[in-house]
Parts: C-alpha cells; structure tokens; sequence
C-alpha cells in the first residue's frame, strides 16, 4: 500500500484541508501525517476524514506538534533524556499521538526514540566523506572513538528508552494501535542496528515493529556504518512499514525514489509484501518529479 507523507507540504498551509487536497491532487488517497502537523492544521484534517476524502495510514510522533513547539521537531522530547521531566513529556506527547491516530482510524504510529548524549560524529563523518576523505587515518579514527564512545554509555540510555516504551506499547495496545520504530540517520540515535533485534525482542510485542528508512539506512552504509542489504535480510521481516525515498552520496536524503544511489529493485523484495510504503519527501521537490518517481516505482513493483 502507498501512502504519501505530510512533511512534504504541511509547513507551506495553514489549513488542513488544503495541504490535504495538494496531496489528493498529486495522486494520493492514503496519508501519513509527518511530524510538522501544528494544532491548527487538525480541524481541517479532521474535515477531510470526517467527509471520507482521505484515509490516514500512519501518524509520525509527535503529531500534532507539542503547542510549545513552533516548527516540525520529532525530537523535541527524548525518552532517552536525563531529565525525568523530559520524558514523561515525551510518553504523554506520545500518548497524544496514539490518541489521535485512534480518532483517525490511522493503524500505526511511527516513533523516533532518542539518542546518546555523546560527540556527534555522522555529521562530521559526511564532511570528510564529501572532502574526499572517506576512510582516511583521520575518518576511520574518529569513527572507532565515536563506536567506543557508544558501545560504553548506550545501555544507560536505553534502559531509559525501556522504561518509557513498556508504558507506551501498554497504552497502544488497549487503543489497538501499532508502533514502528524507525532506522535512525544518525550513529549516534537510539537504536542503532545492533540493539533494535534485541529491544524487539525484549519488548515482545505485536504492537511494536520495525519502520526502514531507505535514506537513512543508505546514509549508514555508505558512511561504513552497516551493509544496506544484510541489515533487510535480518530484520526485513519484522517491519511494519516504510518511509521510501533515495539518497544522492553521501547523505543527501528525501529524494524521489529512483533519483539517487538506493539499489530499489534489489532492497524492496527483502521487505514484506503487506509492508506499508510512504513516500516522505523533501519540500523541494516538485510535482513532476514525484509523479515520475511514483510511475517508476509502480513500473517495477506494481501497486
């Protein structure tokens, strides 16, 4: 099933009904409202469903934005945080979220889950990539301090994450709502690909599984992080869905499908066929270039 997500027009309305129809009139009827959905985009939206002219797939936490928050922010609040204030905001914005995917008969909410405080090394690692420097003395020194670094302080964080989720997934149950942890751009994100078997395994759950980022994912490969393809044949049939766009190297995401280096054809059949696809593209592009990356799509993989 394709669905088209809202990051690619919500910062532009002030009505939720028309960002909506932009949507409708690009091709789409099925819809996952990004993390940029503002307070006073949801009487409009509530309209557009109410009258039947849309259905919603998927709502991306925190939706709506925290009131407090003026722009869209997935990780305004962190159940990583070291402020116990910080993440009960966090389970109560998500609970929220929850509620609102309930109201909008949207089956599954998809959640960022916070990061470890440490030196931020991805950013850093794309400049030297980009300098020419790719596995330099200087990159891969940096990167072995940083995957040190990680390895030695991560489990305080996720136990935190833990802590937050088994209340999370508890309350998405009772609302028959599933959770898609997302594969994260950033090493230094919670989790990485190292620790999501092991949390969905202790989580233990069918409300909780995994939401692939195509552009993410290739931004860790191809900054030496992980191998694209082994990390789908491992976890690729426990994800619920998936945002789908491509990635120009070495870190330029939220492309069209089929405009950057993400080896589609051989990557999509490692997911499953129920799996829920959601374009999430950036603002800048256009309407043609979405609508041949949609053909392109369907060429190769149908509907």
């Amino acid at each position: 099933m394709i669905s088209f997500s809202t990051c690619w027009n919500s910062q532009r309305h002030t009505a939720g009904d028309e960002m909506l129809r932009e949507i409708i009139d690009l091709g789409f009827d099925r819809v996952e409202l990004g993390h940029g959905i503002r307070i006073s985009l949801m009487p409009g939206i509530q309209k557009m469903y109410e009258a039947g002219k849309v259905k919603f797939t998927s709502l991306h936490n925190f939706c709506p934005l925290p009131v407090e928050v003026l722009g869209a922010s997935p990780d305004c609040y962190q159940f990583s945080a070291w402020h116990p204030q910080e993440r009960e905001r966090a389970v109560k914005q998500t609970f929220q979220t929850i509620d609102f995917a309930e109201r909008l008969g949207a089956p599954f909410v998809v959640m960022h889950l916070g990061e470890v405080t440490m030196q931020p090394i991805t950013d850093l690692l794309i400049k030297l990539a980009k300098k020419g420097e790719m596995f330099s003395r200087e990159y891969v020194r940096k990167k072995l301090k940083a995957v040190e670094k990680r390895e030695s302080v991560a489990p305080r964080y996720l136990d935190r994450v833990k802590d937050c989720l088994r209340r999370i997934v508890a309350y998405a149950t009772l609302k028959k709502i599933r959770l898609g942890i997302e594969g994260r751009r950033g090493y230094e994100e919670i989790p990485n690909e190292r620790e999501l078997p092991a949390l969905l395994d202790e989580l233990n759950s069918p409300q909780v599984g995994y939401w692939h980022d195509f552009g993410h994912l290739q931004i860790k490969e191809n900054l030496g992080f992980v191998d694209h393809e082994e990390w789908l044949r491992k976890i690729g049939s426990r994800a619920f869905g998936c945002h789908v766009q491509d990635c120009i190297w070495p870190a330029q995401d939220h492309q069209p499908p089929f405009a950057g280096g993400v080896d589609l054809t051989k990557l999509v059949p490692l997911l499953p066929r129920d799996c829920l696809w959601v374009w999430e593209l950036s603002p800048r592009k256009t309407v043609e270039e979405i609508q041949r990356s949609v053909a392109a799509w369907k060429k190769h993989f149908g509907e």
